[in-house]
């Protein structure tokens, strides 16, 4: 799967536009790096790619843009200038679209962003189970359980920290699965 390409123009033949060729150079060079930069600034990985492609449009329709083209360095950072800017005023309209109604009336309808006493409870007792599940397991499948599924080791760094083969990891793995599962559908007490 590829990556989309930016489309603000800038994908087609740049000199079929009255722009030089280096135009595309630079959009590869740059949208990642840019894309970073709006995710930094607080903005979802679609808008992070919509402020990135306004930042390309608006730099190719500033007046400086033949001048920058030729000066990658300086493009680079008034791209991500723009990029930045963008972002940020993208942040803070979608945060000035959020209700701000302080009324009780108007809080009392709106769910809580707390989760209920009741739901903690329940967590902390499926999280008991879990654990006493896992402390039932064969030693040798606890350890698998532990170091793939919690330290997210790879299945080889689990075979060579254990000294079995990556295979009888996969089985061990897959046993122990079954069992947590088992386990943890019985009746609590």
């Amino acid at each position: 799967m590829t990556s989309p390409s930016l489309d603000c123009g800038c994908s087609a033949d740049p000199a079929a536009r009255g722009l030089p060729r280096d135009v595309g150079q630079l959009v590869r060079r740059n949208r990642g790096r840019l894309a970073a930069i709006a995710r930094d600034e607080g903005l979802r990985a679609a808008d992070a790619f919509d402020a990135v492609q306004e930042a390309f449009g608006r730099f190719l329709t500033s007046p400086d843009a033949p001048r920058l083209l030729g000066a990658p360095d300086e493009a680079q950072r008034v791209l991500a200038a723009i990029t930045r800017n963008l972002a940020r005023n993208w942040r803070r309209l979608s945060a000035a679209a959020l209700p701000h109604d302080s009324d009780p009336a108007v809080l009392d309808g709106l769910p809580s962003p707390q989760p209920a006493v009741d739901e903690l409870l329940g967590a902390a007792e499926e999280r008991l189970r879990l654990h006493g599940c896992v402390a039932s397991l064969a030693d040798l499948q606890r350890a698998v359980v532990t170091l793939r599924m919690l330290e997210e080791v790879d299945g080889e760094g689990v075979a060579a920290a254990l000294g079995i083969s990556p295979g009888h990891v996969a089985v061990l793995l897959h046993r122990a699965k079954a069992s947590l599962a088992s386990c943890m559908s019985k009746e609590s007490p």
